[in-house]
């Protein structure tokens, strides 16, 4: 791998680590700490998620026109001002214009940090996506462990050393990533043929990123309805967090099982993600006649296999599709679609349990990943249409 490419990896392990230590505590800060309602605090995460789906866009545009290495800047420096703030004023309701503004301002830095990455190695295709999404889990892993054992002394430290994380993340943004050089020139079969449209290319990525966020919204489940379902069946806190444990080490741990995997279909990037959301299908099923720990503990090394073949394959197609000089604006609908999946997936869950109970959840998730499968298999079929035209011609 190059050293840029190191550099990017580092650089993301850090910034998820500081986020990392501030969003699985929101909602118990806001509601046991400020006093406020669970719904409330459902309201300021899903602003909070609006805000990050904002600050993808801009930051794909940004990445576009100024670069990638001004527009990290400037989402670190807004995040890490905000953080600051929320350190010096974590009353209500300033908590929630600072959360606003730092969802904002991380949402800016994602997809340049995924354009950068695809442009330092063409040639590495899926791995440098690959790469950037296992430094990310590091992040999420180490954050969330270091985040508890921070906010058992105080909840103000917790916004400390996430704005002295992302200090760390600016450190090494001024000095690593000035010199880094994007390349723009893809080499893929839509490209060298020409006759494919941009907003052909646009329009194949729309349809791929709807079927990425229904994937989304069964994932999420997981963080939302199915962790208060285990607790209705008696299962521990303890025991739940070992299941998101299970799911980081996984992903770091297992990378060489997914290497041989896909082998045979390495090229295929399609192929990879339809095997994927057939597995999260298997997982589903396997977590709606769970009933113990360990149900739902196989559920979720299933789910986790899956998650390792979707993940990184999208922002990898989205990478190839894109036109000279719109790659960031194409990681930004990649990784705001992400965020819409994270935002939607809660309050549907939760409106569908109340509604009709954890079999209709499951039996709707199921079928969400079937319409997912579909909108995957059918996302190219126009570009290879035009591409085989010109060929005949």
């Amino acid at each position: 791998m190059p050293r840029a490419l190191w550099l990017l990896i580092i650089g993301m392990a850090v910034n998820v680590t500081g986020s990392s230590f501030l969003w699985p505590l929101n909602t118990i800060y806001i509601h046991e700490h400020l006093g406020k309602s669970l719904s409330v605090a459902g309201v300021v995460l899903m602003l909070n998620s609006a805000a990050s789906v904002a600050g993808n866009l801009v930051g794909g545009s940004l990445f576009d026109k100024i670069g990638g290495y001004k527009s990290i800047l400037l989402g670190i420096i807004i995040t890490v001002l905000a953080l600051f703030g929320l350190t010096i004023w974590s009353s209500w309701p300033q908590y929630i214009v600072f959360l606003i503004i730092i969802g904002f301002g991380s949402g800016i830095v994602f997809p340049s940090m995924y354009a950068m990455a695809g442009s330092v190695w063409k040639e590495g295709g899926r791995k440098a996506f690959n790469a950037i999404y296992v430094a990310q889990n590091l992040g999420v892993a180490v954050g969330a462990a270091l985040g508890g054992l921070v906010a058992s002394y105080s909840f103000q430290l917790i916004f400390l050393a996430n704005a002295l994380l992302y200090l760390v993340f600016l450190v090494i943004a001024v000095f690593g990533y000035r010199g880094i050089q994007v390349q723009s020139a893809h080499s893929n079969i839509l490209q060298e043929n020409g006759p494919v449209k941009n907003h052909d290319k646009l329009y194949a990525l729309l349809i791929l990123c709807a079927g990425y966020l229904l994937c989304w919204v069964g994932y999420v489940q997981w963080q939302s309805t199915i962790s208060a379902y285990t607790r209705e069946l008696g299962i521990t806190i303890s025991q739940y967090s070992i299941l998101w444990t299970v799911n980081g080490a996984m992903i770091v741990l297992a990378q060489p099982l997914i290497n041989r995997l896909v082998k045979p279909f390495e090229k295929n990037l399609k192929v990879q993600i339809l095997v994927g959301m057939f597995i999260f299908i298997g997982s589903f099923i396997v977590a709606s006649g769970a009933r113990e720990f360990s149900g739902f503990l196989a559920a979720m090394a299933i789910l986790t296999i899956g998650e390792m073949l979707i993940w990184p394959a999208v922002p990898t197609i989205a990478d190839s599709l894109a036109p000279k000089g719109r790659e960031g604006f194409y990681q930004g609908i990649v990784n705001s679609t992400a965020t819409g999946g994270r935002m939607i997936g809660p309050l549907l869950g939760g409106m569908l349990v109340d509604f009709h109970g954890m079999p209709a959840l499951f039996t709707v998730l199921i079928l969400l990943l079937f319409g997912a499968m579909f909108t995957t298999i059918v996302y190219d079929r126009k570009l290879k249409e035009q591409v085989l035209q010109a060929q005949a011609h």
